[in-house]
């Protein structure tokens, strides 16, 4: 698959709407309280049928201090006591989800996102992997895509062995800028070296893929100021990069009423941190794999995208696209069978549920067949960049041109832009495109047809 990529600020200015970024379809603002435990345990019964490996997600949703610009599920405090009493419930968690799946199934995908999991001890993530190796058939280290979200402030070399020991083989390493002005304005100060030292712990155990994720538009960014954190990451190599825009919703999100919105770059200066982003990694080798991601041609993600296995699920993308996941801690979100299911919000709740022995899934959907004819396409488009019309006939037994006649007079638009070609075998998102996938994929969004008004998306750009 050619895999160039093509700024165009023209375009990408007048494409520049809020919308979804499909992690899932449909999206979790669809969710409502009619999905419940009674929903999600026929699910999971289903699912046992189907020969499907599982992938568990754990949500730690402590930090030690709160990142103004952070948009994540997370309870900000220094009172490492919390600690306990929420791992307690996490446990009663795993026991009733182990209890609905089959024992034979393989947990082949693991990821512990925040929050900051190395919020917990030493002593604590020994004993929650334990413990989940005990309800749970973890796959090996050859076959098993263990990931952890590392805030290196809260990790150090003795921490990643650890980790290591424990399975863990891939990391996330959270920076987002080195400039020091950036970093007190946002509430993260972080120096290079403790990154750095992490890095090496990590590459020094035998972790097979590190991926750093920077954040361009927050306060006094300029283009150069951000090519100098951008040069910093790329001399050591990592195996991926995740470059999100930082979106401004005080409104929304509490923390960022406290960055000062007059010190944010301009709508200009953000679009050239953006384009001399994608250069400066094009540049350097990184295949372009799609949203806010790059990676080395040698990565799996890139490997997963030439092969036509790429994934996206709530953890971005994936190279296991064939998971039930099942999510656990407070507002975790698992994907079972045809359904979405989200546990309780607040801890309050989550622990009352688990104290009383039920599950904490309160809210979710279940997918019709319109569903998943469209997840499939969205799909393929945001992993791959090409929709094969005649696979996709086939599979779902329709007639392309008329079940999506609306979406492609959508793209026609699009196309006469030079975002994409369209014809009666394929849709090929173009290199000037593949910026605005996520406006491509909008076109098949049946939910999206039905909004007016402001939709509580993100920009795309």
């Amino acid at each position: 698959m050619e895999q160039g990529i093509s700024f165009d600020l023209d375009l990408i200015r007048r494409y520049d709407q809020s919308g979804p970024r499909y992690t899932s379809y449909p999206t979790a603002v669809e969710f409502d309280e009619s999905f419940d435990v009674a929903a999600y345990r026929a699910a999971c019964e289903r699912s046992n049928h189907s020969g499907r490996p599982l992938s568990l997600y754990f949500h730690i949703p402590f930090c030690d201090t709160v990142c103004f610009y952070c948009a994540c599920n997370k309870i900000a405090t220094k009172d490492r006591s919390l600690a306990p009493p929420y791992l307690e419930r996490v446990y009663k968690e795993l026991a009733l989800q182990a209890e609905l799946f089959d024992k034979t199934r393989v947990v082949e995908q693991l990821h512990w996102g925040g929050g900051t999991p190395t919020f917990l001890s030493h002593a604590q993530m020994t004993e929650l992997m334990d413990t989940t190796r005990r309800h749970f058939n973890l796959a090996g280290d050859d076959v098993g895509e263990y990931s952890i979200e590392i805030d290196p402030r809260e990790a150090d070399a003795a921490g990643v062995a650890l980790l290591r020991r424990l399975g863990f083989n891939r990391m996330s390493l959270g920076v987002q800028d080195f400039d020091p002005r950036v970093q007190q304005a946002v509430n993260r100060i972080q120096t290079e070296a403790e990154t750095m030292a992490v890095l090496e712990a990590a590459r020094s155990e035998g972790f097979r893929s590190i991926s750093i994720d920077l954040i361009y538009g927050l306060p006094f960014q300029t283009p150069e100021s951000f090519a100098r954190t951008l040069e910093r990451i790329i001399a050591v190599d990592p195996e991926r990069l995740s470059v999100f825009n930082y979106a401004h919703l005080p409104e929304r999100f509490k923390p960022q009423r406290r960055i000062n919105e007059a010190d944010l770059p301009a709508p200009e200066a953000k679009l050239d941190i953006l384009q001399s982003t994608i250069e400066r990694l094009t540049e350097a080798g990184y295949v372009y794999i799609g949203m806010d991601h790059f990676a080395r041609p040698d990565d799996e993600l890139a490997r997963a995208q030439q092969a036509g296995t790429l994934y996206r699920n709530f953890q971005g993308y994936s190279t296991h696209a064939d998971c039930d996941l099942i999510g656990i801690g407070v507002t975790s979100i698992g994907k079972i069978d045809n359904t979405y299911g989200q546990n309780r919000r607040g801890l309050e709740e989550y622990y009352a549920d688990l104290d009383a022995g039920r599950l904490p899934v309160f809210r979710g959907i279940e997918l019709t067949r319109d569903d998943l004819i469209r997840r499939d396409m969205i799909t393929r488009l945001i992993c791959h960049f090409e929709l094969d019309i005649p696979s996709a006939e086939a599979a779902w037994d329709i007639r392309f041109d008329e079940y999506f006649a609306d979406a492609l007079m959508k793209l026609r638009d699009m196309a006469g832009d030079g975002l994409l070609e369209v014809d009666a075998h394929k849709i090929r998102i173009l290199p000037r495109g593949r910026l605005l996938v996520r406006n491509i994929c909008m076109a098949f969004d049946a939910y999206l047809a039905t909004k007016t008004g402001p939709i509580g998306f993100s920009k795309v750009i």
